[in-house]
């Protein structure tokens, strides 16, 4: 029997992506889900995709931006539930512009998905993770929650914030029954590249998301396998990928000089994570 049999997760932005392979794979195991995404079309076709029609799933279109959606979500389910025994905030959003070229919208845009969408996840389900025998609470964040690339401060800005949060709120949890995980992807083949805003004039998003997956060398399967075992194993902090692994290991041993040093990440039509 796997560690998730029986439980319930809830997973933001399962639409595509690691959202979607981690339904999958957590439905296979026998998981209860509440999945969420913002495109109807495309939670739709994550819910026909679970192989284990007899494990229960439900789906909510939902904006992880709107903190009273956000909350209204979780006081239904938990009214329903009582508990929620995994969360996993993953969805997210990429933006490609220089500092001076970032719109103002576009950067709030972005933050609210970004950050302020696992804020709102954190603070609505927290309450109910505490009540779950054993709760866990992943954030995702990136690799560029550990450096800094140009055309991507807005992305950075988001995902070190949650690096930044997810640990502080992981060592408020010491000693309760939550654990706190936060995820470092690397590059992986998801359509987040194509999807992005931006973009360097003359590549289309299409172009984009070719040369990305020249990059991205982990499955979505993979990181949702990776993140399933962080889980049972309550890892506090997980890397994904090789590339992961490197240029965080790169960037404590070189704080100031690793741009020098990882000059296929700072290419603007290559600067998109996760």
């Amino acid at each position: 029997m796997a560690y998730s049999t029986g439980k319930l997760a809830v997973i933001t932005g399962a639409g595509s992506g690691i959202g979607r392979a981690l339904a999958l794979h957590l439905n296979r195991q026998g998981c209860a889900l509440c999945l969420s995404d913002i495109n109807p079309e495309t939670l739709e076709a994550t819910l026909g995709m679970l192989p284990s029609r007899e494990v229960p799933a439900s789906g909510d279109v939902l904006d992880v931006a709107d903190r009273g959606a956000v909350h209204d979500w979780a006081q239904r389910l938990g009214a329903q539930r009582g508990h929620v025994d995994i969360l996993v905030n993953n969805a997210g959003v990429a933006l490609i512009a220089t500092v001076e070229e970032t719109d103002y919208a576009d950067l709030e845009w972005l933050m609210g998905i970004n950050f302020w969408g696992v804020v709102h996840g954190t603070r609505a389900f927290l309450p109910l993770l505490r009540q779950a025998q054993q709760g866990h609470l992943v954030n995702i964040s990136s690799v560029f929650g550990l450096i800094g690339v140009p055309t991507q401060s807005a992305y950075n800005a988001a995902k070190f914030a949650v690096r930044g949060y997810t640990e502080a709120l992981r060592q408020e949890m010491a000693g309760s029954r939550v654990h706190v995980c936060c995820v470092h992807p690397g590059g992986i083949r998801t359509a987040i590249a194509r999807a992005a805003r931006g973009g360097t004039p003359g590549v289309s998003a299409e172009e984009r998301g070719r040369e990305f997956e020249k990059l991205a060398r982990t499955t979505p399967e993979s990181a949702a396998a990776q993140i399933v075992r962080a889980i049972e194993r309550r890892r506090e902090r997980l890397l994904i990928g090789r590339d992961a692994s490197y240029i965080s290991l790169i960037s404590r041993l070189f704080p100031a000089s690793y741009p020098r040093l990882l000059p296929k990440v700072g290419r603007p039509d290559h600067a998109v994570s996760r």
